[in-house]
């Protein structure tokens, strides 16, 4: 119960959720070009959904290579994030994100010694502190994501072909008659 609750918190920032709102919705228009295109025979909704996957592909393209090159900027922040959901332990937003990191990461407290003592209380001995658990983290997992978004682009790019060879097709289609 108490780890749905914070994700519970968590889901419901502000800038989380509009940005959830938007993909969804922009998903919702997309799916919508392509079904309603192919059920119809439009040769305009089907190019619509071309043009929309080749938008979304080129951004993920765009998001993966900043993400890339920029591993080091995100790492940092990442550690920002968390030193300063640590640095206050009296608000109770602040420490239940400290405890999903450290449950997930399996680790405690920063890499100095003025980190609260509260929140690693009933940590082992030998737990790493969480500043180098998410640098390892972001290192271990890095392939892993990139094989992800790599395959996600190969699913789209699919889309596209087809999308294109069935708008090709129903072209041909109506010269012929």
């Amino acid at each position: 119960y108490k780890r749905f609750k914070v994700l519970i918190h968590l889901l419901f920032l502000p800038s989380a959720v509009y940005i959830l709102l938007g993909a969804g919705g922009l998903m919702m228009i997309v799916g919508f070009f392509g079904c309603f295109g192919a059920v119809r025979e439009s040769q305009c909704l089907l190019a619509s959904f071309f043009a929309c996957l080749l938008i979304i592909f080129g951004a993920e393209i765009a998001a993966g290579v900043f993400g890339f090159m920029n591993k080091k900027q995100i790492v940092e922040e990442v550690q920002k994030f968390y030193s300063s959901s640590i640095a206050d332990v009296s608000n109770p937003n602040d420490t239940a994100i400290a405890v999903i990191y450290h449950q997930t990461l399996n680790c405690c407290g920063g890499s100095t010694s003025d980190t609260s003592t509260t929140l690693c209380a009933e940590a082992e001995e030998n737990t790493q502190d969480c500043l180098t658990a998410i640098s390892d983290f972001f290192n271990e997992k890095l392939h892993t994501i990139g094989y992800i978004g790599i395959g996600i682009a190969g699913v789209m790019v699919i889309g596209m072909i087809f999308s294109m060879v069935l708008c090709c097709a129903i072209r041909n289609n109506r010269e012929v008659i």
